[in-house]
C-alpha cells in the first residue's frame, strides 16, 4: 500500500500522465517542450544513438538533480513510476501467503560464473535490505514457532577474494587484520589521517574497494557515487581511480595478464600456465578457465574483433557467445567472472 500510494503522490506532483512518463519517446517530447534537450547515449547493443533515459544513465541521473524543480520532479516521477520490482515482488509473497508456507527455490549454477540463482520468481538471495521500507520485505518473512529464520551474509566477499587470488597481500594484510580498509583507501585519495577520515570520505574510500577492483573507469565510478547522492567533477573521478590502481598494482597486473591470457587462448596453448595464485588453469578445449573444483567459466566462441576507438584507432576487442547474444570480453570483466566463481566455491 505504501508503494502504490508513494506513485500515486509522484503522479500527483508531477501533473502527469503515467503513459507519458512511461514512453521514452513521450517523456523524450516532455523535455523538450520544457526547454530541455534529452540527454542521449550510443546503444551499446545497435551502435546507434538512443535516449538515455534509463536509471542507471549519467544523462538521466543528472535530470534528477537539474536546476528546474520542475524537470526533477518530471525524472522522479519517471523512476518511480518504472520502478516495480519492490510492488511485484511484495505482491508475488502476499499470493504465496494465501496458499501455504513459503518455498525456497533456488537455481543451481543459475549464473555464468556458477553462483546459484532465484527459482519461482522469488530471490530470496537478493532481497533488499537497504532502508528502512525495503526491510519490511525481509520482516515479514517468519519462521515456525520454535525455529529462526538466519540472515547470513560474507563480508567484503569478493574484495577479499580478489586481493588473494591477485596476491594484493598489503590489502589481504588489511583484512586479516580486521583494520578498517576503506578508512585507509580514504586516507590516500584524501591525505588526512586515518582516525580523522570522516562519513563521506570513508563512503567514497568503500565505494573505490568494493566497486573499483574489476576495471571499473572514472566515468562509470562518478556515475556509480552519483547513484548514492554524491557527485564530483570528471577530474575528481579521474584523480580516485588512479591512486586506487597506483596502489593495488597487483590487480592492475592481474586484470592484464587475464586480457593476454584470453587472447593467447584464441590462437594457442597461453605461454602462462596458471593465473592468479596459481590456481586458475586456461582451459583451451572449452575457451574459459578451470577452477580448482574442476569446474569451469566457459567463453563459447571466443574470438577476437578489429575494431575503430573513438579516437579513430584500430584495435582488437574480444567477444564470446552469452544468452545475451554476443557479449565483449576484457582481462578485468574475466577477473570478476573468477573471483566471484571462487567466491560461489568458498
Amino acid at each position: 500500500e505504501k508503494t502504490k500510494q508513494n506513485k500515486q503522490k509522484l503522479l500527483d506532483d508531477a501533473q502527469c500522465a503515467k503513459e507519458v512518463l512511461l514512453s521514452n519517446n513521450k517523456f523524450a517530447q516532455l523535455l523538450e517542450d520544457n526547454g530541455v534537450e534529452p540527454p542521449m547515449k550510443i546503444s551499446a547493443r545497435t551502435g546507434k544513438e538512443t535516449y538515455a533515459l534509463a536509471k542507471s544513465d549519467l544523462g538521466f541521473k543528472e535530470l534528477l538533480n537539474h536546476d528546474n524543480p520542475k524537470i526533477q520532479t518530471y525524472a522522479s516521477a519517471r523512476l518511480g513510476i518504472k520502478s516495480t520490482l519492490e510492488e511485484t515482488r511484495t505482491q508475488r509473497l502476499l499470493d504465496i501467503a494465501e496458499r501455504g508456507s513459503l518455498p525456497v527455490p533456488l537455481t543451481y549454477y543459475g549464473a555464468h560464473t556458477g553462483r546459484w540463482g532465484g527459482g519461482g520468481k522469488i530471490n530470496l538471495q537478493n532481497l533488499p535490505s537497504r532502508g528502512k521500507e525495503a526491510n519490511m520485505l525481509k520482516k515479514a518473512i517468519t519462521a515456525p514457532d520454535g525455529y529462526l529464520i538466519v540472515d547470513a551474509d560474507l563480508s567484503q566477499i569478493e574484495a577479499r577474494v580478489l586481493a588473494w587470488v591477485a596476491g594484493q597481500t598489503d590489502l589481504l594484510d588489511q583484512f586479516r587484520n580486521k583494520e578498517d580498509t576503506y578508512k585507509i583507501m580514504a586516507n590516500k585519495i584524501y591525505k588526512v589521517p586515518v582516525e580523522k577520515v570522516d562519513k563521506l570520505q570513508r563512503f567514497i574510500g568503500k565505494s573505490v574497494v568494493l566497486g573499483c577492483g574489476f576495471g571499473m573507469g572514472h566515468k562509470k565510478f562518478r556515475n556509480m557515487i552519483l547513484q548514492d547522492g554524491v557527485d564530483m567533477t570528471e577530474d575528481e573521478a579521474k584523480k580516485i581511480i588512479k591512486i586506487y590502481r597506483e596502489n593495488n598494482a597487483k590487480i592492475v597486473q592481474f586484470w592484464q595478464d587475464t586480457d593476454d591470457m584470453l587472447f593467447e587462448m584464441i590462437e594457442k596453448y597461453p605461454q602462462f600456465q596458471k593465473l592468479g595464485n596459481g590456481i586458475i588453469l586456461p582451459d583451451v578445449g572449452v575457451k574459459g578457465w578451470l577452477l580448482p573444483n574442476g569446474l569451469t567459466i566457459k567463453y563459447p566462441n571466443l574470438m577476437k574483433k578489429k575494431e575503430e576507438t573513438e579516437w579513430g584507432e584500430e584495435t582488437f576487442n574480444l567477444y564470446y557467445d552469452s544468452k545475451n547474444g554476443q557479449t565483449k570480453l576484457y582481462g578485468a570483466k574475466s577477473v570478476e567472472n573468477i573471483v566471484q566463481a571462487l567466491a560461489r566455491v568458498i
